[in-house]
């Protein structure tokens, strides 16, 4: 009898070389379902993903992928099964292996909810996983094998709602959002304690900043490679943005400007909102929204789409050199190389 993670994503096939040049096949990869396809907006995009792209499948099964990260060090994807309550890891030519259980809830009684897992994951500058976890309302810090660390759990006294998403500036400074997808009732959950949703900055010596509260559901986030721009998404159907916000020298940022507006797609049926989003060396963003993964110039002019057909979550950057693209959508694990790079963390 296979296991929970053996029982997932099973299958075999090698494209030809020539496709990807330079890219390695996973022995364990599929082409998509579907397949996911690349819709072409403006002839720009071709010089980032060719005509001759392969989007790989690597692993299916999951109730909902969500936060994955390359881990530089080990060569391996780290991503969350939020429902699971586990960080899973894919690693070349060896599939998918439990990384972390539990991932977000650590309580003894059972959670009522949907989503009690980890969320959001990235790495500090000294090489730990920080992680947004749902189910123990707080981002915390794995500093040895079973041994966690609290991050920020509180703002004024105040338990934060479910922390999503994760992004370090190069100070150290380290940004997240908080929506409410993470407690069993959600926006209208009775155990609540603070009454918006906001994004916020943790410095290093642990203080903790409100930086706006006006998002109705801030979701993922990211630095322009300047780091004078942040963005962040909205998952709310009747608003579905991104915003961009200027950074200011001391860290706080100022009224934002809507980069794109992505709620005629949301009305129109494709599925899935703004969600988790990465920026390449160029500062184009490639953000998962309606449709799937979206990518997008500084100025909000749409290049085209990586059409999963499937809610999707987040992408990450990883590979030898940042020009890999791994995608969690909706229960798979996706992979795709690009014309261009992004920072690892």
């Amino acid at each position: 009898m296979p296991t929970p993670s053996q029982a997932r994503r099973r299958a075999t096939i090698l494209l030809p070389a020539m496709l990807l040049a330079g890219f390695v096949m996973s022995p364990t990869a599929q082409p998509a379902e579907g397949p996911p396809t690349i819709v072409r907006l403006d002839p720009r995009l071709d010089a980032l993903l060719p005509q001759s792209t392969v989007i790989e499948k690597l692993a299916d099964g999951f109730a909902w992928a969500e936060g994955p990260v390359w881990d530089r060090a080990n060569k391996v994807l780290l991503f969350s099964d939020i429902p699971n309550n586990v960080i899973e890891r894919w690693k070349e030519g060896a599939g998918i292996s439990d990384f972390l259980r539990p991932s977000g809830y650590s309580g003894s009684a059972p959670f009522t909810g949907r989503e009690p897992g980890s969320n959001g994951l990235t790495f500090d500058s000294k090489g730990r996983l920080v992680l947004c976890q749902h189910g123990d309302r707080r981002i915390a810090r794995l500093d040895a094998p079973g041994r966690l660390t609290s991050v920020a759990d509180k703002f004024e006294g105040k338990r934060l709602n479910s922390p999503n998403d994760l992004v370090f500036k190069s100070n150290g400074d380290l940004y997240f959002t908080d929506p409410a997808y993470g407690l069993p009732k959600t926006f209208d959950d009775p155990a609540r304690e603070l009454p918006f949703t906001g994004v916020y900055r943790v410095k290093p010596d642990g203080s903790i900043t409100l930086l706006t509260k006006e998002l109705k559901a801030p979701n993922g986030l990211a630095f322009s490679p300047d780091e004078k721009t942040l963005y962040v998404a909205q998952s709310w159907p009747e608003e579905a943005i991104i915003t961009a916000y200027p950074v200011k020298d001391d860290g706080t940022i100022g009224p934002g400007k809507v980069v794109i507006d992505e709620t005629s797609e949301v009305k129109a049926g494709k599925p899935g909102l703004p969600d988790g989003m990465k920026v390449d060396v160029d500062g184009r963003l490639w953000a998962t929204g309606p449709g799937g993964v979206w990518i997008i110039l500084p100025d909000g002019t749409p290049l085209g789409r990586i059409d999963t057909g499937v809610p999707t979550a987040n992408v990450a950057w990883g590979g030898e050199d940042g020009s890999v693209l791994y995608i969690t959508a909706n229960k798979g694990l996706l992979r795709v190389k690009t014309g261009t790079k992004g920072k690892m963390p």
